[in-house]
């Protein structure tokens, strides 16, 4: 099995895909399948989020690119700044992960949200989109590693499970 756990900043030759939507991308342990089939092992420090064109790779030095797959999300919308502003304000008070977009918001489908937004009088509409929300402000920012040294320490025989995996 592919195990990757070094990000770096470019490669000429890009291997496969690894197709994943937000929650499996802020994973730290994961077991997942690339574009061509193959099974791929992911380590990474906890609290790295993969975002989408992260270029993975491991010790046969092929590169993965990760990519963000599209899941339900709502794309949120007002009137005027001021409106998408107190959305943005009620959401962080409920510590709603969002992404900012130029005059938009987007969040996780949820449907006591969706009332709460369109309640506040913006529109709401259900999109298949990828979704990357901000970092926070004490998650770094949007940087990336690129000392091209281990995301995390790499162990040397651990079965990764996947949720769907017989127990």
């Amino acid at each position: 099995m592919l195990t990757l756990h070094t990000k770096i900043p470019q490669a000429d030759i890009i291997a496969a895909q690894l197709v994943l939507p937000y929650e499996l991308r802020e994973k730290c342990r994961l077991r997942a399948t690339l574009d061509n089939g193959e099974d791929v092992a992911v380590f990474t420090v906890r609290g790295t989020v993969l975002r989408d064109g992260d270029l993975l790779t491991g010790e046969d030095k092929r590169v993965v690119r990760v990519v963000a797959a599209p899941e339900p999300t709502y794309k949120v919308t007002c009137a005027d700044a001021h409106a998408l502003l107190r959305c943005a304000f009620h959401l962080g008070n409920r510590h709603t992960q969002a992404q900012v977009g130029d005059g938009f918001l987007r969040i996780r489908a949820d449907a006591v949200l969706k009332e709460m937004l369109a309640g506040l009088g913006a529109t709401v509409v259900e999109e298949m989109s990828a979704f990357e929300p901000e970092s926070g402000a004490y998650g770094g920012g949007h940087g990336h590693h690129h000392d091209n040294g281990p995301l995390a320490p790499i162990p040397l025989r651990q079965k990764i499970h996947r949720p769907s995996d017989p127990k």
